[in-house]
Order: structure tokens, then C-alpha cells, then sequence
């Protein structure tokens, strides 16, 4: 198996143009690294990072999730300690205005349109970029108003005097490096090999992986090895993994049976095809929504407790929301399940396939073309999502449940659920597929078929439900 994956790996070096596609992501993706350590000018990043490595463990709050995404840029308080998820959220803003607001909807559906929707996304950015740029400012200059920082041993990170010199450059270089990823992302899913805004994401998390070693090797160390705890995290990975792909791969195919037609003086035979249906169809998205909604009351509950007497009894709820605790697993299951059929209802417009069938002249055998047809995709596609909103909240919490029941390094934990699993299973997923494609075009084996030239049997990278 490992010889026929090293022969994959050798046959895509063998195809020019796939080759210098390769190179050119790598070459990409090591300049978007070096963003999460250069190092903003006037701040004591060094004295942060050291603080972090020894006495703070990044937990799953809102700066361990930008941590996550970033490859460690917060902490190193870096230029590039925005990432690219400022891009990603006004992406992800603008999919639901287009999916409730009929001028956007109508734009998406007309020639250039998307085009239009793309360049609003990316003025969205920069607004976004600002407004956590500047946020992000004032959390090095005020470092123990960060959540988790309260024991920080300095008052300041900024090493000049002028603070409103140093906020207006913060904000710029966030913002201009913001802006670099999201042009970087671009350039490689137009010359380089996947999709250039994921695999910035995924390369971040992956970032992390020698940190998570480093915690797994204490974890085990010296009089600390039990060949138990490791066999059943070894056992608990490949589990995870597996039903990652498994999920992200499956789905429901719906026949769809095409009638003769005349158009003009050409005749199209009738056919069969099918609608996919995918099981996760709102991929890593609830999980960011839940995790997001969730850290606000929390910290709203802790900071009005602590501003008068007469509001102490916020602090029960404020606790009762603390990462790991029966009340926050609940809710963050429950904020899943929820999320998953809000993204799904958005984006999954049953009515628009409905009538783009009828008008194809396709239609579900046994089922009426137009309302019958639209009701059948609903229920199909409600009782899937279902399924794929459990699993994704049984991947959620797994982290959790590793890291404040079990007393496992978050940095480890996070390998084995939650978003990052998700992220790095898809992404590479996506990868995958795209030089499978190269390589079956030049008549080599994908990643899945021997490794071996020529056209021979085996699996291909596909699911179904």
C-alpha cells in the first residue's frame, strides 16, 4: 500500500504541467507561513509567546480558535495574525444575503453576476480586517482583558509610546496582510493544485502539528507510559479519521430520469443521471456558528458578575457555560443540530432545482415534477441532514471531552475532532481528487488505483449514501 502511494506520488512529478503546479502551491504556501512569523514592529511578541509555551495552554476560546486558523501568528503577534478568515467570513456573509435578499439572488443568477457578489465579498474584507484588526490592537495593548490572560505579567505588549501611531499601523499591516493571503489563495487555485483559501487554512492547522507531538511525547513520558492510554488513542484517531472521510464522502443519489426533447432542429435522446445529495452539507460551518455564539454570553454572564455585587448570581450560568461543563456540551450540541439545518434551509434551494428539472425536462421517477418534486427534495434532504448534524456534533465534542475530562494538551485533542479534522480531511479530500484528474488524463493510476501506469482496477475517491 505505502509502495503504491510513493509510486502515485512519483508518477504526478512525472506530468510537467502537474508538476509546476505542485511547486508553485508549495512555493505559495511557505510565503503565506512566513506571515505568521514576521513580527508586528512595536510589540513584544517574543515575551507573549513565551508566556503562552510555558504557563497557558490555548484552549478551545476565541483566541485558540484565531490561534488554530493563523498557525500560531496570534501569539507570535505576527502580521498575518488575521489569517484569511476575515476573507472567509464576508464570503460566508454574503452566500446568506444571497440566499435571503432577491437583488443579490437575482445578480447571482444572471452573466457576471458572481463576479459582482466576489468583488463585494472581497470590499466586505477589508471592512472585517479593520474592525478585528482593531480589536485585535487593543487586546496586545491591554493583554490581560484577554479571556484566560488575567495573570499576564505585563500590562503592555507595545513598545511605543505614541498608541495611536501604533493602532493605525497595527490595523494597516493586518489589513494589508489580510488582503496578501487572500490574493496568495487566489493565485493557487488558478495556477497551483486545490483550493488556494482552504489549503492557507489547512497548512495553518497543520502548523501546529509539532506542538501536538511535543504534547503527546510528555503525555507518555517516562513514568507516565501506559501502552493502554496509547493503543486507545491511536485506536480513537483512526476511528475519527475514518468517519470523517466516510461522512464527508457520502451521499444520497437521487435518480433523475431526462425525456426526449427537440430543440431547433436537434434532437436530444432522453437519459438517466442522478442528483447528489451530500450527507454534510453544511461541511465545517455549524461548528465555527455554534463555537462563536457560545463564547459570547459566557463572557458577558463573567464580566457583568464582576462589575457590581448586586449581579454575582450571573456568575452560576457564566460558570455553567465554562468549556467541558454537562450545560455547555448540551448547548453547543444543540446550536449544531440548529446551524446545520440554518445553513442547510440557506443554501439548499429545493424550489430552484425543482423548476430547473422541469424546464431540463428531467424529472424523479415516481414523483410529479414541480411542487411534489420540490416537497421530495425537502424531506430527503431533512432526514440526511440529520444524520450529518449528529456526527458533526459528535466530532465537536470529542476535543472537548479529551481535553477537560481526560486531561489531554488541547493542542493534541485537536487533532482528533472538531474543526481542524474536518478542515484537513475535506481540503486534502479536495486536493486529492484534483490530481487524481491530472493523472487519469496522462492514463496513471490515482491515489486510490495502485499507483501503477495504465488504466487498471481498483476504488476510486467517491461516496454514496
Amino acid at each position: 500500500m505505502l509502495a503504491s502511494i510513493f509510486n502515485t506520488f512519483a508518477n504526478c512529478f512525472k506530468i510537467p504541467e502537474l508538476k509546476s503546479r505542485i511547486l508553485f502551491t508549495m512555493l505559495v504556501l511557505a510565503i503565506c507561513r512566513l506571515t505568521a512569523y514576521i513580527m508586528v514592529p512595536g510589540l513584544d511578541g517574543a515575551t507573549l509567546k513565551a508566556y503562552i509555551d510555558s504557563a497557558h495552554a490555548t484552549g478551545p476560546s476565541a483566541l485558540g480558535l484565531f490561534s488554530t486558523f493563523t498557525g500560531g501568528a496570534v501569539e507570535n503577534c505576527a502580521v498575518g495574525a488575521l489569517g484569511i478568515m476575515p476573507y472567509i467570513s464576508a464570503t460566508i456573509v454574503m452566500q446568506l444575503l444571497t440566499a435571503v435578499v432577491p437583488s443579490l439572488s437575482k445578480m447571482a443568477r444572471e452573466d457576471g453576476g458572481r463576479v459582482k457578489i466576489i468583488k463585494y465579498s472581497r470590499y466586505l474584507t477589508v471592512l472585517i480586517c479593520i474592525g478585528q484588526g482593531t480589536l485585535l490592537a487593543l487586546g496586545w495593548e491591554h493583554p490581560k482583558s484577554i479571556p484566560g490572560f488575567g495573570d499576564f505579567p505585563h500590562n503592555t505588549l507595545v513598545l511605543y509610546q505614541n498608541l495611536w501611531w501604533y493602532r493605525f499601523q497595527t490595523v494597516l499591516i493586518l489589513t494589508v496582510a489580510t488582503l496578501l493571503l487572500m490574493w496568495l489563495g487566489e493565485q493557487i487555485t488558478e495556477r497551483g493544485i486545490g483550493n488556494g483559501v482552504s489549503l492557507i487554512i489547512t497548512i495553518g492547522i497543520l502548523a501546529r502539528l509539532p506542538q501536538a507531538m511535543t504534547g503527546l511525547v510528555d503525555m507518555f513520558h517516562g513514568d507516565k507510559f501506559n501502552i493502554g492510554h496509547l493503543i486507545a488513542l491511536v485506536l480513537l484517531l483512526a476511528f475519527v479519521v475514518a468517519g470523517v472521510i466516510a461522512v464527508t464522502q457520502a451521499q444520497r443519489k437521487i435518480p433523475v430520469q431526462y425525456t426526449q426533447r427537440v430543440v431547433g432542429r436537434k434532437v436530444y435522446a432522453g437519459s438517466t443521471s442522478f442528483l447528489p445529495l451530500r450527507l454534510n452539507f453544511s461541511g465545517v460551518m455549524p461548528i465555527i456558528f455554534a463555537g462563536a455564539i457560545l463564547m459570547v454570553p459566557q463572557q458577558v454572564f463573567a464580566r457583568l458578575a464582576a462589575l457590581s455585587p448586586s449581579l454575582r448570581w450571573l456568575a452560576r450560568p457564566a460558570q455553567a457555560l465554562n468549556d467541558g461543563t454537562v450545560v455547555y456540551i448540551l448547548v453547543y450540541g444543540l446550536l449544531i443540530l440548529f446551524f446545520s439545518y440554518f445553513w442547510t434551509a440557506t443554501q439548499f434551494n429545493e424550489l430552484q432545482i425543482a423548476d430547473d428539472l422541469k424546464k431540463n425536462g428531467g424529472y424523479i421517477p415516481g414523483v410529479r415534477p414541480g411542487q411534489a418534486t420540490s416537497a421530495y427534495l425537502h424531506n430527503s434532504m431533512s432526514r440526511i441532514t440529520l444524520a450529518g448534524a449528529v456526527f458533526l456534533t459528535a466530532i465537536a465534542v470529542i476535543p472537548i471531552i479529551l481535553t477537560r475530562n481526560m486531561q489531554i494538551p488541547y493542542q493534541v485533542a485537536q487533532f482528533f475532532g472538531g474543526t481542524s479534522m474536518l478542515i484537513n480531511v475535506g481540503v486534502l479530500l479536495d486536493t486529492m481528487r484534483q490530481m487524481e484528474s491530472h493523472l487519469l488524463m496522462r492514463h496513471y493510476d490515482g491515489f486510490l488505483r495502485g499507483g501503477r501506469g495504465g488504466r487498471g482496477g481498483g476504488p476510486r475517491l467517491r461516496g454514496r449514501l
